[in-house]
């Protein structure tokens, strides 16, 4: 188990670098829980890896981080809001191996974190999870998370489908907006 302290917070461009070895990890980690794959996170420039960290501070969007105190990145979940009806997706979720589980917390602290933004744009939060990633589906179903029975095709492998969880929340936000 590690014990290992670490923060949270938003990312910005300038992360590119510990964004793209996180990302390449996460890939490699678990191939199906995100929409590329290592072949194409590997093409991507620069620019492309700036981008991805300025969604850390983008309107109707969230990319956080988890960092240990000696710097390494162990964590990053990402949401936005694809349209006010569905309200915010969670998207790219990844924990480092060696900080998984209840006893450490960085998941919980992550998907918290996630959840006062999402709070902020709508009363409840949405996520796909791939058929057959039974672990990440037993986390979000022990917090609160919900299968809705509705699912996608999951995108590198149409044969193979995304189900979608939902977990209401307390909506923050201006309800004049």
């Amino acid at each position: 188990m590690q014990t290992t302290a670490f923060s949270i917070r938003r990312t910005v461009a300038s992360d590119w670098r510990a964004i793209r070895d996180l990302r390449l990890e996460m890939i490699r980690d678990t191939p199906t829980a995100y929409a590329e794959t290592l072949h194409d996170a590997l093409s991507h420039d620069e620019a492309e890896w700036r981008m991805r960290g300025s969604r850390g501070t983008a309107e109707h969007g969230i990319s956080i981080a988890a960092i240990t105190d000696s710097g390494r990145w162990v964590g990053a979940m990402g949401g936005y809001v694809p349209d006010p009806i569905t309200g915010p997706l969670l998207v790219g979720v990844y924990v480092a191996p060696a900080f998984r589980g209840r006893q450490v917390g960085l998941s919980d602290a992550l998907l918290s974190a996630m959840e006062d933004w999402a709070g902020t744009e709508n009363s409840r939060l949405t996520l796909h999870v791939h058929e057959e990633n039974s672990r990440a589906r037993r986390y979000y179903e022990r917090n609160g998370f919900s299968a809705t029975g509705h699912r996608v095709p999951y995108n590198l492998d149409p044969t193979q489908n995304e189900l979608e969880m939902v977990k209401n929340l307390s909506f923050q936000g201006n309800l004049g907006s």
